[in-house]
């Protein structure tokens, strides 16, 4: 009960200030996500980090496959293998578009 307390008056406190600091805050706070977002030193970090999180999906799905992969049953590793088989070309592992 008391950490629910807390953050009610956490919230209360945030949306008192928020509304104080008014629309113009707000939009100097976006612009400068948005600079932030688009600096070139940040969209490559964050590709590399994507990149990354690729590799090592695809080596856990490696080690899990081999490890779990005989224990399903039948119908699921069907589905699995036809649900890849239906997915497009150009789209990666996870069914997103590789662009």
């Amino acid at each position: 009960m008391r950490y629910r307390l807390t953050f009610i008056a956490g919230l209360a406190t945030g949306y008192v200030l928020g509304a104080r600091a008014g629309r113009e805050r707000y939009e100097q706070l976006r612009k400068a996500a948005q600079r932030v977002s688009q600096n070139p030193a940040v969209r490559n970090t964050a590709e590399s980090a994507a990149l990354t999180g690729r590799e090592a999906a695809s080596k856990a799905f490696g080690t899990v496959s081999a490890k779990v992969g005989e224990r399903l049953p039948a119908s699921v590793t069907d589905r699995v293998r036809s649900l890849r088989d239906q997915r497009g070309a150009d789209e990666d592992d996870w069914g997103t578009s590789n662009t």
